[in-house]
């Protein structure tokens, strides 16, 4: 009976030392959040008329920023969410009340949407330091470095949020396109094609597979797709270049300047595509031996480029040629063409002159020999003409072999007759023998002449 006073003053006390231990704790917790009750109410003006009422007086109660934040968030109101978030993240740090990440996260996000590309990278990389498989955070940081020219580094937090997602077809878009701007075009190929695969009406994506099968030497595959997108009205100009330069490089001329004048057609076209775009139907009209077409396309890029790509050195070329048909055929003409024209220099060469040819022969698409027997009142001899298709510079060792083949026929003379003009070591070399050298001045004069005296021929006999 002694011990039972005893035990009822130790139960007391424990009693109150638990009651003042949770005295304490709550006025340690009310410290902590100001004295403040959480904001509870579910009606929107109730939340806004709480959380404002509450910063009139502590402008950084963390649970009224984050009342105001969520409702911007959800109304997307990014300007508002955007400083609100930013002021709680500032406050988050070693704060137990504040979500950090959800704080950091949807700052970057917020600030993302208002092209403020300096805020969201910083927000955006610190949510990453407190979580490292945020699909929102990866994908975002993904752009944001992908717009920034960083690759690799888009690659890694794309490959990232795709692996979290898999089903995200944008995600797959800017994943592809990263792939493609290392080079990796197996691998963003293959991330495209899951792209299309869930938006088969991805435009952006098919237009970025297609350059995909043309780097992997696809070409069937890839002037496929560029065919097929000529029409559209935005990826349409790019897609006819894409295309026509396909068919360009397999010398399928007309397909190409199809392609081209398709692109050419659209409307509100960058200034850049389409300067590429005459320039490289200009390619294919010369091809074509169109070179009037070619020169006023020329003369077109130089309007807004005077000195785009090698266009100056091409009209001066060209220029030339439009106005002189002979000269065209003398340089670009087909080989039957070109070997009748050097038939018409040659029996024209000498005036009030017997000529008569007695051999032809053509060395590819480089030159044409013609042997002709000459007779005149004064003197008969065996000439050799050698007709060179080039506007460059002709040297010594071709000037060789034609002196090889004059002695090879056992011609008395021979002229060698070229569009351009011969070297000095050309011309020494002929200085102790009996070839003429004919440059492109002379030859102009000929060419210029020639159908009027064929005529003047005609007309007198």
């Amino acid at each position: 009976m002694g011990l039972l006073p005893l035990v009822v003053v130790i139960l007391v006390i424990l009693i109150f030392a638990i009651v003042l231990t949770v005295a304490f704790s709550s006025k340690k917790d009310k410290a902590s959040s100001g004295g403040k009750r959480k904001i509870k109410a579910k009606d929107r003006s109730q939340v806004l008329k709480e959380a404002n009422r509450r910063l009139a007086s502590n402008p950084k109660d963390i649970e009224a920023l984050s009342a105001l934040g969520a409702i911007a968030w959800e109304e997307q109101d990014w300007e508002r969410a955007c400083k609100l978030y930013e002021t709680i993240s500032e406050a988050g740090a070693g704060n137990p009340d504040v979500d950090e990440f959800e704080a950091n996260s949807r700052y970057g996000i917020a600030a993302l949407k208002l092209a403020r590309g300096d805020d969201a990278y910083r927000g955006l990389m610190v949510a990453r330091t407190l979580k490292q498989d945020d699909f929102e955070v990866n994908y975002n940081l993904g752009i944001l470095e992908y717009q920034k020219k960083a690759y690799e580094k888009a690659v890694v937090l794309l490959k990232q949020a795709t692996s979290v997602q898999p089903d995200h077809a944008a995600a797959l878009r800017y994943l592809g396109n990263s792939f493609f701007k290392v080079k990796a075009y197996k691998e963003a190929l293959g991330a495209l094609r899951k792209a299309i695969d869930f938006e088969p009406d991805d435009k952006e994506s098919l237009f970025a597979a297609a350059e995909c099968y043309y780097e992997l030497g696809n070409l069937e595959q890839s002037l496929k797709i560029f065919s097929h997108l000529r029409a559209d009205p935005v990826l349409g100009p790019s897609a006819s270049l894409f295309a026509g330069t396909v068919h360009l490089n397999q010398r399928l001329y007309e397909r190409a300047i199809a392609d081209f004048e398709i692109g050419l057609k659209h409307q509100n076209v960058k200034i850049e595509v389409v300067v590429e775009l005459k320039y490289r139907l200009a390619a294919a009209a010369l091809k074509m031996q169109d070179i009037g077409k070619a020169v006023s396309l020329l003369n077109e890029i130089q309007s807004v480029y005077p000195n785009y790509k090698d266009v100056p050195a091409l009209l001066v070329k060209y220029r030339e040629l439009n106005s002189n048909r002979n000269l065209q055929v003398f340089l670009l003409g087909t080989t039957s063409d070109f070997v009748t024209l050097c038939r018409k220099i040659a029996l024209l060469f000498f005036p009030k002159a017997k000529v008569k040819i007695t051999d032809i022969s053509v060395q590819g698409n480089d030159w044409a020999d013609i042997l002709a027997e000459v007779e005149t009142s004064k003197w008969s001899d065996l000439i050799l003409f050698r007709f060179i298709r080039s506007q460059g510079t002709i040297g010594e060792l071709s000037v060789r072999d034609f002196h090889a083949r004059v002695k090879d026929v056992k011609a008395g003379k021979g002229y060698c007759i070229t569009a351009g003009m011969f070297s000095e070591e050309a011309k020494r070399f002929v200085e102790a023998r009996l070839i003429d050298l004919i440059e492109k001045q002379a030859l102009m004069q000929t060419l210029n002449s020639i159908d009027a005296r064929a005529k003047g021929m005609l007309s007198s006999m």
